[in-house]
């Protein structure tokens, strides 16, 4: 005989979430968990993004939505107001006024396994895959093995292929023709990291948010060797992990009641904020190294 359909509360996607997240794991600065929604309110309809911006909260009330699960914070440093007056103050009142609950998943994320890394690393492909380093007692980020090596250049192609389109594309740094077969990967921000990629023995490191003076003091002590940079972009390479964490919760969800009843969706807003480049090199077909050297 079949059983009506039954709605999840608020509380049970809330558990559900933070087994496979827990918030304990996440990094003492960050801001993660519930931050709007009653845990007593029916769950129907939950969307997933990136970013909790006022067009993603748009989208979300739209749908109708109950829940919005992002990766990245919406209050990660203190407010003294919530006033419409403020991007931060509007987005609260929207989902308060529309009953739309926010969940956070940001550095728990990151650290998760599978998480935002581990999804990274599986979209490029890394066979033999094991953690870059540790954040607070928690693997992060990953290094694995490409089957065969490629050149870099090839690499590349093979990450702009792998990743979400930007409007930035993919910038590189290394000889295009150096062969590479270890790969280091950190979703997201990861110029903190390059002391960890130098050890780890990584001929590329795929990340994004790469800053001037990091890398070329890590090109300068690489002397022009490995590792060798990608910087893919921060939505690019952190998006991939939406598909992930939805699966993952609509399988933690089965287990909740044999009827259950939640729609699930990934939004189709890109967060990225750059939206156009001008004067880019990347279309030259030589794709030649910069020259290095004294003057002459």
């Amino acid at each position: 005989m079949d059983h009506p359909a039954t709605d999840l509360s608020l509380r049970d996607v809330v558990a559900a979430l933070e087994s496979l997240y827990p918030l304990g794991s996440a990094a003492d600065w960050d801001r993660v968990g519930l931050v709007t929604g009653d845990l007593d309110q029916p769950v129907r309809r939950i969307l997933f993004a990136l970013d909790p911006t006022l067009d993603v909260i748009g989208e979300a009330r739209s749908w109708d939505a109950d829940l919005l699960v992002t990766h990245h914070p919406l209050l990660l440093r203190g407010v003294h107001s919530v006033a419409t007056s403020s991007a931060k103050g509007a987005a609260v009142t929207a989902l308060v006024r529309a009953g739309v609950a926010l969940w956070v998943g940001h550095t728990n994320a990151d650290v998760a396994d599978p998480g935002v890394s581990t999804v990274l690393a599986d979209a490029l492909g890394l066979a033999d895959q094991r953690p870059l380093s540790s954040e607070g007692g928690h693997p992060i980020g990953r290094v694995g093995e490409l089957e065969p090596p490629v050149s870099l250049a090839a690499f590349a192609d093979l990450v702009a292929t792998a990743l979400p389109d930007t409007a930035g594309g993919i910038r590189v740094s290394g000889d295009p023709e150096a062969p590479v077969s270890t790969v280091a990967v950190m979703g997201g921000s990861g110029d903190d990291r390059l002391d960890d990629v130098r050890a780890s023995g990584a001929d590329v490191y795929v990340t994004a948010d790469l800053r001037h003076h990091p890398v070329l003091e890590a090109r300068e002590e690489a002397r022009g060797g490995r590792p060798y940079l990608i910087d893919a972009g921060h939505w690019a390479t952190e998006s991939l992990w939406l598909m992930s964490a939805r699966d993952r919760l609509v399988s933690a969800l089965e287990g909740v009641h044999e009827a259950t009843r939640v729609e699930t969706r990934v939004s189709a807003i890109r967060t990225e904020p750059w939206t156009f480049v001008v004067g880019a090199n990347a279309a030259r077909a030589d794709r030649v190294a910069p020259r290095t050297g004294g003057v002459s």
